[in-house]
């Protein structure tokens, strides 16, 4: 499946941490946009760049540097940005939502995140197409969730994958074959 009408939507995300992880995922995963809301993520960087959090770096955790390459961009409200064939998709704990397991990915996807402390806003959820929950006992990390549903859309998409990608996709320092 392609992702390249993918769009993640960060919720009012806390931190450089958080945003650089999914930087990172969605480098892997080659997704194109991240949207966020909010004014914490904003301060959280302004804070890392003067040493006063213990992020001593702006998105340290985007090791590929995707952040260059990945369109990252604050909004007031995702619908305003969501393009009117994508299917809006809400991830959050919600009574009633779809486990991810049975879910059925659509090809053009607009993943709205909830934030780690505190849920996605009614309004939103009331206009989602598909509302999702990750079965786990507690919640995910904003992004090892992000992680979890881009694995999980890519794990549904049968794609025949070859050792080429394996070679393209790993660090330099690692050259490990499987023992014919």
């Amino acid at each position: 499946m392609n992702n390249a009408n993918v769009t993640i939507c960060l919720t009012n995300p806390k931190s450089p941490t958080n945003v650089g992880a999914v930087l990172r995922a969605s480098g892997c995963y080659e997704v194109p946009t991240i949207l966020y809301t909010g004014n914490r993520y904003a301060l959280a960087q302004k804070n890392a760049q003067k040493g006063v959090s213990s992020h001593s770096k702006k998105l340290a955790t985007d090791t590929q540097n995707n952040a260059e390459r990945i369109e990252l961009k604050k909004v007031d409200c995702f619908l305003n940005e969501m393009p009117e064939t994508a299917k809006l998709i809400c991830v959050d704990f919600a009574e009633g939502a779809v486990p991810l397991p049975s879910f059925e990915h659509p090809e053009e996807a607009f993943y709205v995140f909830g934030p780690e402390d505190g849920s996605l806003r009614q309004d939103i959820v009331n206009k989602a197409d598909y509302v999702v929950y990750m079965p786990t006992k507690g919640s995910l990390n904003l992004a090892a969730a992000v992680n979890v549903v881009l694995y999980d859309r890519a794990a549904k998409s049968f794609e025949t994958h070859d050792d080429d990608l394996i070679r393209t996709s790993r660090d330099v320092n690692n050259r490990l074959k499987v023992k014919a």
